[in-house]
């Protein structure tokens, strides 16, 4: 009776005061109940999942809603940061490493010093992605050189089970306390107006950018799904923006 009435009332649609559940949280939610009545049947507990039987809304969509940036704001963000101070080092790294290895920036900021490790000539990073998935992405010569920068400024080169990307206390020095996700965002959206780029831009932002100007240049999407650590090849293409350009030219040949 309960799980009928959690399910009844996942399928409410949601009001305009923002109450309720949106179409993918319902999905969601329904999978999990799935799985946790599954491994109840499996376990010998119940004879049969009582909510495999429940389809969730029809729900899919085409296209990503990530804000992108075009390969030259980003190299405009990029070069306004500036490399006379350590965090301004830390910022271009972790943003280097976001957008050369469309890098999520919760894996980003979880990595530790020995996740860039050598192989062979080249550098790689290493990254723990969703579900606890080790994702190993080779090193963009160019994020390679602003985290070499940052680590020998910062000087914890050696410590290698230590933080890659820490805070900065009030002595602007580094702490021993790992950046999260939402510091990640706060300095993203300083760095973006500092840029004069979209207020939009955010952590997402650079893993959508840094696919989209790889694609443009001739790579492949199973590549790029590669790197991105993606399941799926339909994941990596919402990340795709390359008919934006089109779409706009198309737009403008309207001349009244």
């Amino acid at each position: 009776m309960i799980v009928a009435g959690y399910i009844e009332d996942l399928g409410r649609p949601s009001d305009q005061d923002g109450c309720g559940y949106s179409k993918p949280s319902v999905k969601q939610h329904l999978a999990a109940i799935r799985k946790l009545f599954d491994y109840l049947v499996t376990g010998g507990i119940l004879p049969a999942n009582p909510a495999s039987s429940v389809r969730g809304p029809k729900y899919s969509i085409k296209r990503g809603k990530t804000p992108v940036l075009t390969a030259e704001e980003a190299r405009q963000l990029l070069d306004a940061i500036e490399t006379d101070t350590l965090i301004g080092l830390r910022d271009r790294a972790l943003i280097g490493v976001m957008v050369y290895s469309f890098a999520r920036v919760t894996a980003a900021v979880l990595m530790r010093i020995e996740d860039y490790l050598q192989a062979g000539k080249r550098w790689k990073f290493r990254f723990i992605e969703k579900g606890g998935k080790y994702n190993e992405v080779f090193a963009h010569h160019n994020a390679e050189a602003y985290l070499d920068a940052y680590l020998d400024a910062a000087g914890i080169r050696e410590e290698k089970k230590g933080p890659l990307f820490r805070t900065i206390d009030r002595k602007q020095e580094l702490s021993l306390r790992p950046m999260h996700r939402t510091d990640g965002l706060r300095m993203v959206k300083r760095r973006a107006l500092a840029a004069g780029l979209p207020v939009s831009t955010c952590n997402h932002t650079f893993r959508a950018t840094g696919i989209t100007t790889y694609l443009k240049n001739g790579g492949r999407v199973e590549v790029a799904q590669q790197i991105a650590g993606h399941e799926s090849a339909r994941t990596t293409g919402l990340y795709d923006r390359r008919d934006d350009e089109v779409s706009l030219d198309e737009v403008e040949r309207i001349v009244i």
